[in-house]
């Protein structure tokens, strides 16, 4: 199994783990991610205090997340579903360059069991199961973890132009638990499922894999480091392969399982 990178709320303050145990009290995934690969596997080295405090968005508060769209052929025919304008979801599936967006800084992200929204003015909101690649500073992919980018159909549906506001507010994006440590090979088909349960009843279940992404992982990250540097390394949402139907939107109380090959991240609705 690959090294779980994690971070804690402890009663000094947000301290980073390797695999259970705390790594120094100075490391930053920021700063770690600004190392050579020689360097920033040295500076890896756990004490001996096992990690037992609460967990973490694994993220340091001032880093970047940003967003792919329309990545798998399922998430592509979604949006023209939903959308008034459908022409620019197929022009955009089938170009060079894709869709990227910002989609929070490092404070703004939930962790696990932190509770997600749904926007007070949006009647149809979903959960968005996705791999988040962890690049460094170079762009190189070094790592992944599991998020939700919970977002608005019904607002991004009545124009496109709206799409910041359909998928960064307050609660929109959630990762997690941690991160783990590996290169882009092996992230090639890992098996992606999603689960939301109200009032403890399962009322939608969807699987995909990540080999379903019509992008490479390595394109996305250079198109998101194309003419923007990134000094404290970035997280980047690769698309959703898993979209509920017409007649689904999330509600306050629901739990929403989203899990990738074992890395599994649990929110509630708030």
């Amino acid at each position: 199994m690959h090294p779980l990178l994690t971070r804690h709320a402890t009663p000094d303050g947000p301290r980073w783990a390797l695999d259970g145990r705390y790594l120094p009290r100075a490391f930053s995934l920021s700063r770690w991610l600004s190392l050579a690969p020689g360097e920033a596997a040295a500076a890896l080295v756990p004490g001996d205090g096992a990690a037992d405090a609460p967990l973490l968005a694994p993220v340091d508060d001032a880093q970047e997340i940003w967003a792919s769209g329309v990545t798998y052929l399922s998430s592509r025919m979604a949006r023209e579903a939903e959308s008034q304008s459908a022409d620019v979801y197929q022009k955009v599936y089938g170009a060079e360059r894709p869709e990227l967006f910002f989609k929070a800084t490092g404070w703004r992200a939930c962790g696990p069991g932190a509770p997600i929204r749904v926007r007070a003015d949006s009647s149809w909101n979903v959960p968005e199961p996705e791999l988040v690649l962890v690049l460094d500073t170079t762009g190189r992919i070094v790592g992944y973890t599991t998020g939700n980018d919970v977002s608005s159909r019904s607002i991004e549906g009545e124009n496109p132009l709206y799409l910041p506001q359909a998928k960064v507010y307050d609660g929109a994006c959630a990762i997690g638990p941690g991160i783990r440590l590996c290169d882009a090979d092996a992230l090639r088909d890992l098996p992606i499922s999603l689960q939301i349960l109200r009032g403890g009843t399962s009322v939608f279940a969807g699987d995909t894999r990540t080999s379903q992404i019509k992008r490479g992982l390595e394109e996305l990250a250079a198109w998101l480091f194309r003419e923007l540097r990134q000094p404290a390394g970035a997280l980047l949402f690769t698309g959703t392969g898993i979209v509920p139907g017409e007649d689904f939107s999330l509600r306050s109380g629901d739990l929403v399982r989203i899990d990738i090959d074992g890395l599994l991240l649990e929110n509630p609705v708030g």
